[in-house]
């Protein structure tokens, strides 16, 4: 059983935060589990939503790379609830399960099916919350060789607010019960 339950859909006043909660069960990501949960706080569930709706979804970053280094913090963090979660849109690009674990695997460096763009990708969802200070100039220098200045934002941006929430979701033991 969670810490704080999710709301009931019926509980949710906000009309802004009750198409947040449609456009959550559409996209699969964040859940609109999520969503209720947060709801004890509508104008935070709103903000929430709308900076991980705009990091994950929108921008110049590869969607399916994203939901690979999304999940992979969410392991990271011990959280079931997030780990869980599949992006539609990344499903339906042809992101499959056996790419999410070889993201996940601390050897990501090493496989072939990445390429180098990507491992760095990876690499900056890995050491951000393990070794932040190893994040050197030099780092973002070799980033800047895949990916421009916005670019790296967005990364930074999306790791940031995703592993956040993953933390506060296994603090609230959501989704203890999943795998």
């Amino acid at each position: 059983m969670p810490i704080i339950e999710p709301l009931a859909k019926d509980q949710i006043t906000s009309e802004k935060l009750g198409k947040y909660l449609e456009m959550a069960e559409e996209l699969q990501v964040p859940g609109p589990e999520f969503l209720q949960v947060l709801a004890h706080a509508p104008k935070y569930a709103e903000a929430f939503f709308d900076a991980m709706h705009l990091s994950f979804f929108e921008g110049n970053v590869d969607h399916k790379l994203k939901e690979m280094v999304r999940i992979q913090l969410a392991r990271k963090a011990g959280d079931k609830y997030f780990s869980s979660l599949r992006s539609k849109r990344a499903q339906e690009d042809g992101l499959t399960e056996e790419l999410i674990d070889a993201a996940c695997n601390e050897n990501f460096a090493q496989d072939d099916r990445f390429t180098d763009a990507e491992k760095w990708a990876i690499g900056y969802g890995y050491w951000m919350y393990r070794a932040p200070k190893t994040l050197d100039k030099g780092w973002y220098d070799k980033g800047r060789t895949y990916f421009n200045d916005g670019q790296i934002t967005e990364l930074g941006g999306m790791i940031a607010v995703y592993y956040g929430m993953a933390v506060m979701m296994a603090s609230f033991q959501f989704g203890a019960a999943a795998g």
